[in-house]
């Protein structure tokens, strides 16, 4: 019986991978098209440099290999909630920004949150498969969106959506 649970969860967590894998690919291929889509509509030059934005941790692959797999599935996670709690004040302050003048902007960013929900959801899955459940989100989301002017705003955007492809 012990097999049995233990081929099954070795199915489960292949089945896991593979879709977070396909989900991957189809959101970076996203993010990219947002990210000139942003950087069109936003008036802004896609070479601009912006640092790190704060609150989105920065990629941790240097270290990978002296990382455990439950590490790496626990710092993905963590990085994956900032983004997606980042993209969430952006679509708000891009309706703020825009209102309806812009919808098409708002659905591409729209579905891309989506995207990303749908990753940490994946990778909270996993956590669970491992016996390590998931952290809780509690304190977990970006410091409060900083009073910035609107061309700020625009640049915090910007290094967002540039961060994943870092």
């Amino acid at each position: 019986m012990a097999a049995a649970d233990s081929a099954s969860a070795a199915l489960r967590r292949r089945d896991l991978c593979s879709r977070g894998i396909r989900l991957a690919g189809k959101m970076r291929s996203d993010v990219v098209d947002l990210l000139d889509t942003y950087v069109e509509r936003q008036g802004l030059d896609a070479s601009a440099s912006v640092a790190v934005v704060e609150g989105v941790p920065a990629a941790a692959a240097e270290r990978w290999d002296e990382q455990t797999g439950t590490q790496r599935l626990l710092e993905n996670l963590a990085a994956y909630r900032a983004f997606r709690a980042l993209l969430a004040q952006m679509l708000e302050e891009q309706r703020e920004q825009l209102g309806e003048a812009d919808a098409a902007l708002g659905r591409a960013l729209a579905a891309v949150l989506l995207q990303v929900s749908a990753f940490a959801y994946h990778l909270e899955e996993l956590l669970r498969l491992e016996s390590r459940g998931p952290p809780s989100e509690e304190g977990a989301g970006p410091p409060p969106a900083p009073h910035l002017g609107l061309f700020e705003r625009k640049l915090r955007g910007l290094g967002v959506l540039a961060q994943p492809g870092q």
